[in-house]
């Protein structure tokens, strides 16, 4: 399932001109985040190069972070710095996105195999408790996924913010005319861009949303993009979108939490569109009464970018509360 290791140095810093003209605005909180000591490499899972970031000491509880749809790993880049005095941290780029090879099955089981993958080869099945993911949205699913493939692999799961509506509510959402999480053309090209401003006013949250931390938009971006001669595109391949997107599968995400192995939390925003008040209700009648629900104040679905110290607090709490009860 593995290949070799490939490290690499973070040589340039986080921090560039293109999207942080003037860095002394930047909070300090962030910035220091950003100076914590992380390695950063590549991988090779099932042939597939993947890239992660690793943060905190070797010997510690391991935790496997992953992001949510046409996103990227450095959501989590001024997150895990602040567990990493206590963790063992890897976050990685999902396949086809961020800095990772495409794969070329994206279908939820490879995905989940992929997780596995990543936790074997990076060592994180060594330690003597079970890795805990914490995964956003779409990583959610493949969490869950990674999970039932390998119940007895991981210690379980803090999904954030993942969409789980009862069917009614589904079925109203979808009869707005919207399209389920994860939705896209394979077939359509990416655009390109002549500089960075250009591509930055492009880069867009779905759902729809302003942000608590307007200047990690700009973050985000720009680790989104990636340079093909003068020009700028995305870095994800549209080749993601080939997969299994059917109403069927969200009908069924309810009843797989409450299934799923391993202890389990969700933490979501206090706002959000897809994780409500009845979420907590719908859970509590499929039996996932036991489940801790933690939800972030004035924070929408991006959690880390509307309450990036707030989401982190939650974290810390739910992994802190598993830890003593190993």
């Amino acid at each position: 399932m593995t290949g070799e290791l490939q490290f690499m140095k973070s040589a340039a810093s986080d921090i560039v001109p293109e999207w942080a003209p003037d860095p002394s605005v930047l909070p300090d909180w962030f910035t220091e985040a950003l100076a914590v000591p992380r390695e950063e490499g590549f991988v090779t899972v099932d042939g597939v190069r993947m890239h992660y970031f690793r943060w905190g000491n070797p010997a510690a509880p391991p935790v496997l972070m992953t992001h949510g749809f046409l996103s990227h790993a450095r959501c989590f880049a001024f997150i895990a710095p602040f567990l990493a005095a206590d963790y063992h941290l890897v976050a990685y780029d999902l396949s086809g996105m961020g800095d990772s090879e495409v794969r070329p099955d994206c279908d939820m089981t490879a995905r989940g195999r992929e997780m596995i993958g990543i936790a074997k080869a990076l060592g994180l099945f060594g330690h003597a408790r079970k890795p805990i993911v914490v995964a956003h949205s779409f990583g959610s699913a493949v969490a869950l996924r990674a999970l039932e493939l390998a119940p007895d692999a991981f210690g379980g799961a803090a999904i954030c913010d993942m969409m789980i509506l009862r069917p009614s509510a589904l079925e109203e959402y979808w009869s707005m005319g919207r399209t389920s999480p994860g939705s896209g053309d394979p077939n359509r090209p990416h655009r390109r861009y002549p500089d960075f401003p250009s591509a930055r006013k492009r880069y867009l949250l779905s759902p729809p949303q302003p942000v608590g931390e307007p200047f990690l938009m700009d973050y985000m971006a720009y680790h989104a993009l990636c340079r093909e001669g003068t020009d700028w595109t995305w870095k994800f391949s549209p080749a993601v979108f080939k997969r299994d997107n059917s109403h069927r599968l969200w009908l069924e995400i309810g009843p797989r939490v409450v299934a799923a192995p391993g202890k389990r939390a969700i933490i979501h925003g206090e706002a959000s569109q897809l994780f409500t008040p009845d979420s907590r209700r719908y859970l509590d009648e499929l039996g996932g009464g036991d489940i801790p629900v933690i939800a972030v104040p004035e924070a929408q679905h991006h959690l880390m970018l509307d309450q990036p110290l707030a989401f982190t607090a939650a974290l810390h709490a739910v992994l802190e509360q598993w830890s003593k009860s190993d």
